[in-house]
């Protein structure tokens, strides 16, 4: 995942350690060692993501 998307917002579909599949869209905060900071949109809370677990991203379509 390219650090130009840092403070964008991005849709990714996500595995989690227990292989539950979600889609959320987040703001990336800062992308190192193998670890995504972000803002969930939905949650509206700060959580961090393996880059990983990510299965599938894409800019959003909407800001």
């Amino acid at each position: 995942m390219p650090a130009k998307y840092i403070g964008k917002i991005i849709e990714i579909i996500y595995m989690d350690q227990s292989g539950k599949i979600t889609q959320r869209r987040i703001e990336i905060n800062a992308i190192r060692n193998g670890l995504i900071k972000a803002a969930d949109l939905k949650s509206k809370s700060p959580r961090t993501f393996l880059i990983n677990n990510v299965l599938a991203w894409q800019p959003s379509k909407t800001a």
